[in-house]
């Protein structure tokens, strides 16, 4: 049953995305920048965890799951540092992720060779 509620409340933001990117004329970067944002807003007022908890990896894997790491990191922080843990704890919450990202990034580019479409 986990797998099904994944695969619902992710495919849910994916087709949302997907119908903002036919319907609309954002950008798909846009898009994206504003799953970050309302993940960071949702987490940050508490609503987006209870949807975490329930759907798993369909709504920690997308980027407001990404959004909603960072506001709990920030908040966190805050608690254990005070106001610096505002520019401190989105970086040390998402450093993994981050890291990730960059580390399997070089290795496509040094794996493969871009070219033109045509």
């Amino acid at each position: 049953m986990d797998y099904v509620k994944a695969f619902l409340i992710g495919g849910l933001f994916c087709s949302a995305a997907q119908l903002r990117i036919d319907k609309t004329k954002l950008t798909p970067a846009r898009i994206l920048v504003g799953y970050v944002v309302a993940g960071v807003i949702l987490g940050a007022v508490g609503l987006y965890q209870p949807l975490a908890d329930w759907a798993g990896a369909g709504a920690t894997i997308p980027l407001t799951g990404f959004g909603n790491t960072l506001a709990k990191g920030v908040r966190e922080a805050v608690d254990e540092s005070g106001w610096i843990g505002i520019f401190t704890g989105g970086l040390k919450a998402g450093a993994g992720g981050i890291t990730a990202a960059v580390l399997f990034g070089w290795l496509a580019a040094l794996l493969f060779s871009s070219r033109d479409k045509s």
